[in-house]
């Protein structure tokens, strides 16, 4: 959640951030008012308290014959205390239970506005051309063999597929690929579970405006991930990290997404699934890093997308397609031949100390106090990216030629040819 001291100092920061967001201002106000609602009710609770232990010391030293009458007292005042302290519990998880509503404060910078109010930051790259009219990825990948999207129906329903052969294999050496680059740039590799409790998943600010677009398991009470990011953050959760230097991970994990709301939208092939499969960077650092953490994130992306020859942009996400704990996003698009534009590949959040409030991860500072950590997330692979490397490389008769970057990985194949039906 927000940082109260922000709320409570700089009120208008945070109500620029909910209109830039469109998001509710008045929740600010109600914020602020529940704020003085409840530290009102904690200082009547302590004040009590106070009273009641120096009573108990009265009583414990008064004469035999004066107890019974203090002991009554004592008893009466233990009943307001106990009162007080159910207001100030009360209003404790008021407060609480407005910041939940309230978006992390964006970073200055971001524009405002909706889905379609992004800031093009760069395109980098030309876009492919073809002497033959280009196929889409699922044509390409029934030609080789590689994408069953109708077995994948069969078999669970719609937006589900196999991937098969030089499909499966392509897969894994992209994921192979980007966990060689994590490595290298000081991340610890981890297979993350994808179920986890719904304190994990609330910490993480998922079970909020998008919470339909989870499966939840409601006889063991867990959710099934959408991103490795969820179990990550959650794996220093109640702990005090030294992040002099940050701590860096990389999740490889299958992903659930319930594409709610996406009836009629990218029904042809993968790139609007129910489960797929990616690497996802997880950093725990200083929130005063945080920004410079997050543009070498971005910069390893496009190292990414360069190395794939992929034409791509980055764009400035606004601030009403953030999601609640992100105060700062970019996403990398690539071109996608047969649709005539660019489509998301991935991104990377700047959370700040959004998510680290609500799992209580913290740093200690130099006067020993203890201070929320800022962490920050980034895809580096997953199975969407197969759509674009498929489209971009093709050649006209339905082979597609293997990125360089990607052919130690296929233990050498420089071209994926197609099968015979």
């Amino acid at each position: 959640m927000i940082d109260p001291v922000l709320l409570r100092e700089r009120p208008d920061v945070v109500r620029r951030s909910q209109e830039a967001r469109g998001g509710s201002v008045q929740l600010v106000d109600e914020a602020l008012q529940a704020d003085v609602e409840r530290r009102a009710a904690i200082t009547a609770f302590e004040e009590l308290r106070a009273e009641q232990n120096a009573f108990g010391k009265q009583v414990a030293q008064a004469p035999k014959d004066q107890k019974q009458a203090l002991v009554a007292q004592a008893q009466r005042l233990a009943g307001r205390v106990k009162e007080a302290q159910r207001a100030a519990n009360t209003a404790e998880a008021h407060f609480a239970a407005i910041l939940r509503n309230i978006g992390n404060p964006i970073v200055d910078g971001v524009p405002s506005g909706g889905e379609d109010d992004f800031v093009v930051l760069k395109e980098v790259g030309a876009i492919p051309e073809f002497d033959f009219e280009p196929r889409d990825h699922l044509e390409l990948g029934e030609l080789l063999g590689a994408i069953d999207m109708a077995r994948g129906a069969k078999v669970s329903g719609a937006r589900f597929s196999f991937l098969r052969g030089v499909g499966a294999r392509l897969e894994i050496a992209l994921m192979n690929m980007a966990l060689d680059k994590a490595v290298a740039n000081g991340f610890v590799p981890m297979i993350t579970p994808t179920l986890v409790k719904p304190e994990v998943m609330q910490g993480t600010g998922f079970l909020g405006s998008h919470a339909d677009e989870v499966y939840h398991l409601g006889n063991d009470d867990l959710y099934l991930t959408g991103t490795s990011e969820v179990a990550l953050a959650g794996y220093h959760a109640d702990e005090i990290l030294d992040v002099a230097e940050p701590l860096r991970y990389a999740g490889w994990s299958t992903c659930y997404r319930r594409e709610a709301g996406s009836a009629g939208k990218d029904t042809r092939g993968i790139i609007r699934v129910h489960q797929f499969t990616k690497l996802e960077m997880f950093v725990f650092t200083l929130p005063e890093n945080a920004e410079a953490e997050h543009a070498r994130l971005l910069a390893w992306q496009e190292e990414m997308m360069q190395a794939l020859g992929l034409s791509y942009r980055v764009i400035d996400t606004a601030a009403g397609d953030l999601g609640s704990s992100a105060a700062r996003k970019y996403d990398v698009e690539a071109w996608i031949p047969t649709q005539g534009r660019y489509r998301e590949l991935t991104s990377t959040s700047n959370c700040t100390t959004f998510q680290a409030r609500r799992l209580e991860i913290r740093y200690r500072t130099e006067s020993g106090k203890t201070a929320p950590v800022a962490t920050l997330n980034g895809t580096l692979a997953t199975t969407r990216w197969l759509v674009a490397i498929l489209e971009t490389h093709q050649r006209a008769d339905g082979s597609v030629l293997v990125p360089e970057s990607l052919r130690p990985y296929l233990g050498g194949l420089d071209v994926l040819e197609p099968i015979a039906s």
